[in-house]
């Protein structure tokens, strides 16, 4: 009875393919727009998220606070000194890395080659805080740390513009005006969500950057990496101490640092594209409804069109209850074949949009059966009136129907 009643409804479809067409029109718009917005969504999150794990794992950040933009301040600004340094190292027992680093955008030279490079400064810890290791070669030694070797480490970008896919190691480059011997090069990270490119790096002992490029001892900031299974807010808490202890600030006063927890900084983005999505697949939604609305108004058109064919149903024996499926499955058929096609469109929209943007293509399963689900009840909602409609005829009524 089923099968039958599906096969006279395809039928049905079938006979009015343009009518059919249009109709299901506003159901393929409104979920090919509901599954793009929400798997380009989705791919935006898991690229925050790729994002923020190539800084480093259960990674923190301490910085000296800047003053605000009006130049009034609540605290005394001061850089970061070497005894900060030596306080952290000594005071945290919940870290597993605690590196000092320092940057500079200069410009890096080979031959008639040139690049425009951010060089850091700064030992061998940083390699464990930012999960980076080298492709090729060796990090930094400890000897070369303390005595600041001239020694460098290229990223994959600056090595790939001076040597192409060849090996650096022991060949000599100059970082701006001083000459350092490559000894490794890093891995990849590729370009990060703020559209820097984290490979156009150079990475050199802090003392030597400090002493040939930067000309000061000065500390931009300082990675700190939490031990595994440490939460980063307890590492957090033990640095605001060790850090107000080192610079001697009266309890009343004002830090006059920073500590940037990027586990925090992770989350939150990551939630406010989960909102974003949300809302842009809510307003997609809306077109759904539209889509309900025109499949209500061509099944009143077809009620009407086929009031002679109900009548004789329902004079050779049909009951009212016959006649309202069958017009129930013809509207879900109908709305069914439309979220159908328009999760290929979505999908096929959304994987363009992943390739375009760099970002991951990610659909949910739970999604495109949540659509394929809400667009059979749309057709039974909205179908459900019409066909209430055509049950409820009178039969003599409805063969006197021209």
């Amino acid at each position: 009875m089923l099968w039958e009643t599906i096969r006279l409804a395809l039928l049905s479809v079938r006979r009015n393919v343009l009518r059919s067409f249009l109709t299901l029109l506003g159901i393929v718009i409104g979920v090919a727009a509901v599954i793009a917005m929400i798997t380009i969504g989705s791919g935006t999150t898991e690229k925050v998220k790729n994002d923020i794990s190539k800084l480093g794992s259960n990674l923190l950040v301490v910085r000296a606070a800047r003053p605000e933009r009006g130049g009034s301040t609540s605290f005394t600004p001061r850089r970061l000194e070497e005894r900060d340094l030596i306080g952290l190292r000594k005071g945290l027992t919940n870290a597993k890395a605690v590196s000092a680093a320092s940057q500079s955008t200069v410009r890096v030279v080979y031959g008639a080659e040139n690049i425009a490079a951010q060089v850091t400064g700064t030992d061998t810890d940083f390699f464990i805080a930012r999960d980076w290791d080298v492709s090729s070669g060796r990090i930094f030694s400890e000897s070369e740390v303390r005595s600041g070797a001239g020694v460098c480490i290229l990223g994959e970008t600056v090595r790939q513009q001076f040597f192409g896919a060849g090996d650096p190691d022991g060949m000599s480059v100059r970082v701006n005006k001083t000459s350092c011997k490559v000894i490794g090069v890093l891995q990849a990270k590729g370009t990060s969500g703020f559209g820097q490119d984290q490979d156009a790096v150079v990475m050199m002992p802090l003392g030597a950057f400090q002493r040939r490029i930067a000309g000061n001892r000065n500390i931009d900031a300082v990675y700190i990496a939490a031990q595994d299974g440490v939460a980063t807010s307890a590492v957090q808490e033990s640095i605001e101490g060790i850090m107000r202890d080192t610079r001697r600030l009266a309890p009343d006063a004002d830090d006059n640092f920073e500590v940037r927890d990027m586990t925090q900084i992770a989350d939150a983005m990551t939630s406010a594209t989960t909102t974003m999505t949300g809302m842009l697949g809510a307003v997609a939604g809306v077109s759904l409804l539209v889509g309900g609305i025109g499949i209500m108004n061509i099944m009143l058109v077809s009620v009407t069109e086929r009031t002679r064919e109900i009548g004789i149903r329902l004079a050779i024996g049909a009951h009212e209850k016959h006649i309202l499926i069958q017009f129930l499955v013809e509207a879900t058929v109908l709305s069914l074949l439309g979220g159908l096609i328009g999760i290929a469109i979505g999908l096929a929209l959304a994987g363009a949009a992943s390739l375009t943007l760099s970002i991951p293509f990610a659909p949910s399963i739970p999604i495109i059966l949540l659509a394929v689900g809400f667009s059979a009840l749309i057709g039974m909602v909205f179908g459900f009136f019409p066909a209430l409609r055509g049950a409820r005829l009178d039969p003599i009524d409805a063969l006197r129907h021209e």
